[in-house]
């Protein structure tokens, strides 16, 4: 028996170098095609380089690491990995966008066990075509597997953005004031929060699978969650400079997100009646008995993005948001108080 012919015990064990081998050079091709004028290094190096972009008076750098949570469990029982990797890169570029940064680079991270090439590269396929979409670089990323950590065929998905923006031309709040609107952008169903909550109502209250229908949606379960987390860059890189904050809705809900951008002094009170919960989230409430309160904290309620903006800001900033097909409302404005959140009745 040759040396290439014995046993492989790392295989054996859970780990086929082979296998990650081919996967590399698939991902390659991917990470290739992401390449863009601000590109530097070679693809497959040890590090990720990127230029600052030329003619910056104070170019400052954003960065942020996120993940998917338990969207990934959907992903893994629907045997559908096409679009977390795109959710993945919406929402890091939703998490910078809001403090007026343009992506430059991405990088990913996959962590699992008995990982197969396919599954690899469509988690990938879904991180380049969200790095196309906003023409980023993705700089590189990990993939890792680790049998004994994870259970066989299970994963986890995360990644780190990184942004610039000039320095006195970053969002961070202080210019909000009483008297300011705000404005609501429509998501495309639960992002990428809140999944562990809706699992249990789909499983253990509605008894539904993934591949049922949703009572009176016309669409699947699996459909409705495995929606793409809404990108909102083209809507509002047009007029970053007509608002004071922009405030990403994610983990925590309206009341928690909303909060993070609101200098001292200003309570921002949300209409209530202002918009209509999608239907999705009506019916998890109903059939999970949640209180109104915690799908506030839970879920984005069909509010992806909240803008913070004077008034007369308002036509300009909602017909850029309608040229890239993003509906808005106004749902509610700036009062002087404690720094808080609150809903009208």
């Amino acid at each position: 028996m040759t040396q290439s012919d014995k046993p492989r015990q790392y295989a054996a064990a859970g780990v086929d170098l082979a296998d990650a081998e081919s996967a590399k050079e698939r991902i390659g091709r991917l990470v290739a095609g992401t390449r863009t004028p601000l590109t530097a290094g070679r693809v497959g190096a040890f590090g990720g380089m990127v230029r600052i972009p030329p003619g910056m008076r104070s170019p400052t750098l954003v960065m942020s690491t996120d993940g998917v949570g338990t969207k990934v469990l959907v992903a893994q029982q629907a045997g559908r990995f096409d679009t977390v990797g795109e959710c993945l890169v919406n929402h890091s570029v939703n998490d910078i966008l809001v403090h007026g940064a343009r992506p430059l680079a991405f990088m990913d991270y996959i962590a699992g066990a008995g990982l197969g090439i396919e599954m690899l590269a469509d988690i990938v396929e879904g991180v380049a075509r969200g790095c196309r979409a906003h023409g980023m670089d993705l700089a590189g990323g990990e993939t890792a597997q680790m049998p004994g950590l994870y259970a066989h065929g299970h994963f986890d998905l995360a990644g780190t953005i990184i942004g610039v923006v000039e320095e006195d031309a970053a969002l961070h709040g202080d210019a909000i004031v009483p008297g300011d609107v705000l404005l609501g952008y429509a998501s495309t169903g639960l992002h990428t929060n809140g999944y562990t909550l809706a699992r249990k109502i789909v499983a253990e209250d509605l008894g539904l699978e993934l591949t049922d229908e949703w009572p009176g949606l016309g669409q699947s379960v699996a459909d409705a969650f495995l929606a793409v987390h809404r990108s909102y860059a083209r809507a509002v890189t047009p007029v970053f400079n007509r608002m004071h904050a922009l405030a990403h809705i994610t983990g925590g809900g309206i009341p928690g997100n909303l909060v993070r951008v609101l200098p001292e002094g200003c309570e921002a009170v949300v209409e209530t009646g202002s918009w209509e919960w999608p239907a999705l989230f009506r019916l998890m409430q109903k059939a999970g008995k949640v209180s109104t309160d915690e799908m506030r904290d839970v879920f984005n309620l069909g509010v992806g993005l909240i803008a913070v903006l004077p008034r007369d800001a308002v036509p300009a900033v909602e017909a850029a948001a309608t040229a890239d097909g993003v509906k808005t409302w106004v749902m509610g404005h700036i009062e002087s108080g404690g720094r808080s959140v609150r809903f009208t009745p």
